[in-house]
């Protein structure tokens, strides 16, 4: 009895992950195992730094309202402090946006806690 292999999903197989690795330099987008072996690290990658994507913008939040902050004469942690202690819940994401994109409300927010 001849053997039996499934040329047709195994190919179907490589043709997807040689189509999703489309674009990338040298054999790692036409060389079955270097494209396998760069397309499972991209998802790593992918993991990991979908995780990382959220410390940094947190990070950049924080440089935006420390910049505006002392602009009005206070330093970051001063002011988060004060809000704290004044009871105003507001987040780092927006008050950053308020700091970058309309500085008059920053501008009473700081005022009001000052």
């Amino acid at each position: 009895m001849p053997r039996s292999v499934n040329h047709v999903a195994s190919r179907a197989k490589r043709k997807r992950i040689l189509k999703l690795t489309r674009g990338y330099f040298g054999a790692r987008k036409n060389v079955w195992t270097v494209a396998k072996n760069t397309w499972e690290k991209g998802l790593t990658y992918a993991y990991r730094d979908r995780r990382n994507k959220k410390r940094t913008f947190r990070a950049l939040w924080i440089q935006r309202i420390n910049a505006a902050a002392r602009l009005e004469g206070m330093s970051y942690s001063a002011l988060m402090g004060a809000l704290n202690k004044a009871g105003i819940e507001i987040n780092r994401k927006v008050l950053a946006d308020l700091a970058m994109n309309n500085p008059e409300a920053f501008k009473a927010i700081v005022a009001k806690v000052k």
